[in-house]
């Protein structure tokens, strides 16, 4: 055998401790690479079409099948979108610690698919629907009954349990199918999330066109019936792909991990720190290679969990003694905590398009031509501005900026989410500015009190939404990079957790602000800013308050951001990656033989 032939065979496996399915060593040609994640992009594309092809439009159900108010029906929602991004946190658990992410997505796709069934039924049976009312006061129309509405929120939690299982594993999975030991591998993950985003917004292109038009238009059973259709499809082809998958074994509970450091931390408050961080209690390199993970050395920052490397004795209780890798991979986890509290906003001004944006295009002029528009329709140009900015974005900005920051990325990610944050400032001053517009048309034409249609077309409100879109470019993409980069190899489903945290938060958050608001607003005899009449609504002084929380917020984004240290970076990677491998093809090179000669 040659040198040459030596060299390939040493790579014929992946260098990163992942197995297939049956846990053996994946071996790299046939399995990982764009051929398995096409697989898992497939699947997210129905999978948010299913998804958005529910929340899209479920403030109109809310309200003109439930009769629900304007707050009640918005809270409804963003409650049931915050908690549907919140249990991804016991998803990520139970991959990390138990069953690994391939299991644990398959369980709960189940549970999705369930969910899914029955809210078809529950919005398709006459007997779990109150009856029809037409009347625009809708404190006047029958409430649905206990059994009618515990089936139907029943059916909503079933399925926000089953994405809590999907949603920080299918990411995790696609990303674990590039080797972060291979610099070509490696340098593909860098437009993997950029492309992922891109399969997530086309599934809800097509959820805010075709099917809330079937739903405004044909009938809501028809319309959640094909994204219950839909996620059923997209199961059965991510099931399609599992020969090619490579899987991360479990590593443990992270949160067990990150809980050990901590106790034993503060059992040992008293013990001094020693200079030389070689007096740490550590692992042999040769420990972490075994299982395809890496030793992190120790850091300066947080110094007080140190503390928990420290030995006193010759105890190896796992409570009181951690490794430094132990130590550090909780110092990240830790240190990305306030970068997740400045998402907080932004994803509260995110919660807004599928409810009080929405709830705004019913009031206004929906016609071109003889069709009429849903208005949840409008949600599209969110998709369409983003996926537009996110190929501008990867094709354009990135080559040319790169040649003078010398970052693949072009920026750095906290760069990009500042961006971001920026455009939310923008997003919600535009939208107070075309209310007070539209709020200004409707006292000219006497229809405040009334309720009726504002005379103002429909596309008033693209501003908005397009900017949204352009935000979302900028901060989705990057926060989910973000955590999942700078989260350590075992913690990756947290990392990823992370990024559906913030949007869980963010939604509760928009329920306690739009509750005290419009609570508080109406006290002492005044109007309120948020009625069932939106006419009579003052949403414009809504937006301008949410404008003044993003400010407040990218000052606290730009106070933390200066603080945060990167994990090491993956462009510094990747060019080390690059240099070992250039410099191995020239050893080769140079003794090699040619059996000719």
């Amino acid at each position: 055998m040659t040198m040459e032939e030596g060299s390939v065979g040493s790579e014929e496996y992946t260098q990163d401790g992942t197995v297939n399915i049956k846990g053996k060593p994946a071996l790299r040609s046939k399995s990982g690479g764009w051929k398995a994640c096409s697989f898992v992009v497939v699947y997210e594309v129905f999978e948010r079409m299913a998804y958005y092809g529910i929340s899209s439009n479920l403030i109109l159900y809310l309200t003109t099948k439930l009769h629900q108010g304007t707050v009640k029906s918005s809270n409804n929602v963003t409650n049931w979108v915050g908690t549907s991004w919140i249990t991804p946190i016991l998803g990520a658990y139970i991959a990390d610690a138990h069953l690994g992410r391939y299991w644990t997505f398959v369980i709960a796709s189940t549970i999705y698919l369930s969910g899914m069934c029955l809210l078809t039924l529950a919005v398709s049976l006459p007997s779990l629907k109150p009856p029809q009312c037409f009347d625009k006061d809708i404190t006047k129309c029958g409430k649905a009954s206990t059994l009618q509405l515990a089936v139907f929120y029943g059916a909503l939690y079933t399925l926000a349990v089953g994405t809590g299982g999907t949603k920080p594993n299918i990411s995790t999975i696609g990303a674990d199918q590039f080797d972060d030991f291979h610099p070509k591998e490696k340098l593909h993950k860098l437009s993997f999330f950029n492309w992922w985003m891109f399969s997530i917004f086309f599934g809800t292109l097509f959820a805010n066109t075709v099917l809330v038009y079937i739903q405004d238009n044909v009938g809501w059973s028809l319309g959640y019936a094909l994204p219950t259709l839909g996620l059923l499809v997209s199961i059965m082809i991510f099931l399609s792909g599992t020969p090619f998958y490579r899987h991360k074994v479990p590593a443990g509970s992270t949160f067990t991990r990150m809980a050990r450091v901590i106790v034993a931390s503060f059992r040992k408050w008293n013990v001094p720190i020693p200079k030389d961080t070689k007096e740490f209690y550590e692992l042999d390199v040769e420990e972490y290679a075994k299982k395809g993970t890496y030793r992190i050395d120790s850091t300066p920052n947080l110094r007080f969990l140190d503390k928990a490397c420290v030995k006193t004795s010759s105890t190896n209780n796992p409570w009181k003694l951690c490794t430094v890798t132990q130590v550090e991979e909780t110092k990240q986890m830790l240190k990305m905590v306030p970068i997740l509290m400045a998402t907080f906003v932004p994803s509260t001004m995110m919660a807004q398009v599928n409810t009080l944006f929405v709830k705004q295009g019913t009031t206004l002029d929906r016609h071109v031509g003889s069709f009429k528009i849903p208005p949840a329709s409008l949600g599209a140009f969110v998709t369409i501005s983003l996926l537009t900015c996110i190929v501008l974005y990867d094709r354009v900005f990135v080559r040319i900026i790169r040649r003078f920051t010398k970052n693949p990325r072009g920026i750095r990610l906290l760069q990009r989410m500042g961006i971001g944050i920026v455009l939310h400032i923008l997003v919600m001053t535009v939208a107070s500015i075309t209310e007070n517009y539209r709020l200004k048309v409707a006292r000219n034409h006497g229809v405040v009190e009334s309720g009726a249609q504002v005379p103002l077309s429909i596309f008033i409100l693209l501003p908005q939404f397009i900017l949204m879109g352009t935000a979302d470019a900028f901060l989705e993409v990057a926060k989910i990079e973000f955590f999942y980069d700078q989260a350590p190899e075992n913690m990756k489903s947290l990392g990823t957790a992370y990024s559906s945290v913030t949007l869980g938060v963010g939604n509760f958050i928009s329920s306690f602000l739009l509750s005290t608001v419009a609570r508080v607003t109406q006290e002492h005899g005044h109007r309120g800013w948020i009625l069932n009449n939106l006419n009579e609504s003052h949403l414009d002084y809504y937006y301008a308050f949410f404008a003044l929380l993003n400010f407040l917020n990218f000052i606290f984004f730009l106070f933390v951001s200066r603080f945060y240290v990167y994990r090491a970076e993956v462009s510094d990677s990747i060019q080390v990656l690059a240099k070992e491998l250039e410099e191995k093809k020239v050893t080769v090179s140079n003794n090699y033989v040619n059996p000719k000669d």
